[in-house]
């Protein structure tokens, strides 16, 4: 069951929101003195909201030792016009530091091992969990879902409905290119394994496939899952369970230290096989 709560940002009388979900199985007990490997989750939107409701995803997880925490970062939908509005023209700044302290806040109050930090994100979400990981040393290791690394080809390739949308978010070009991961490859220091649809017209493959390419020149340990047929969101069910799956055994093998105990054959991970 999730556990509400909110924390402090960066910003001193603001506090963004969360749910938090200890590792449970009623048919394991977990060693008292071993704190569990956290895996937060960003949203995607970026001005969706997390729920704390019953989601399988989550509980995969939860079942096999990790916490997890779904972080309604300061932007996102549900606390009102005012909390929504902390985003506007600073997608990348405020959603970022917020993952960042939620994480920090669940090590500081003895819940999490600081060690086994990791963080996901889908789409925007896994903008958000980039652009952590690229100017911020927060989390050990990441997983990207289609996610967007570069917000110029993204506002350049926008949909009508959404054309204004980024910028209101992040600002004018100059700004967009500070903000891109993509752009700042060099600042990776952790592994990632990202996934990634080739039919994909929102998010084109060559972004992950150059996040990819930097990360193995530069020797750190990274995978690259592409799917022949996928779009902006994965729709096959083979495809969901592998995503979910290798996600599970990469982290498992770059930073949490233990063995997996589901039947499940890793992919090869560069700099670490």
């Amino acid at each position: 069951m999730p556990e509400f709560f909110e924390f402090p940002t960066d910003i001193a009388g603001q506090n963004a929101y969360a749910y938090f979900y200890p590792p449970c199985n009623p048919h394991y007990q977990a060693n008292q003195e071993e704190k569990p490997p956290l895996l937060l989750e960003s949203h995607g939107g970026p001005t969706d909201e997390a729920h704390g409701i019953l989601n399988f995803n989550i509980q995969y997880w939860t079942s096999r030792g990790w916490a997890f925490v779904d972080v309604n970062y300061r932007g996102s939908t549900g606390y009102g016009r005012e909390y929504r509005q902390q985003l506007l023209g600073s997608w990348g700044v405020v959603d970022v530091n917020d993952c960042c302290h939620c994480a920090k806040f669940l090590v500081d109050h003895g819940k999490v091992d600081g060690e086994r930090v990791c963080i996901s994100g889908c789409s925007a979400g896994g903008y958000t969990t980039l652009a952590s990981l690229a100017f911020r040393d927060t989390f050990k290791a990441g997983a990207s879902l289609f996610g967007i690394a570069d917000l110029n080809s993204l506002r350049a390739d926008m949909h009508k409905f959404e054309c204004h949308y980024i910028s209101n978010l992040a600002g004018d070009e100059a700004t967009l290119f500070e903000r891109s991961p993509i752009n700042f490859v060099d600042k990776f220091s952790c592994p990632i394994i990202l996934f990634q649809g080739l039919d994909d017209k929102v998010v084109h493959p060559e972004q992950a496939r150059k996040i990819y390419q930097a990360l193995n020149r530069k020797g750190l340990p990274v995978a690259l899952v592409e799917y022949e047929g996928e779009p902006h969101g994965f729709r096959k069910a083979e495809n969901i369970k592998f995503t979910l799956e290798q996600q599970m055994v990469f982290f498992a093998r770059t930073v949490g230290h233990f063995v997996v105990a589901d039947e499940i054959t890793p992919i090869k991970i560069e700099n670490f096989d």
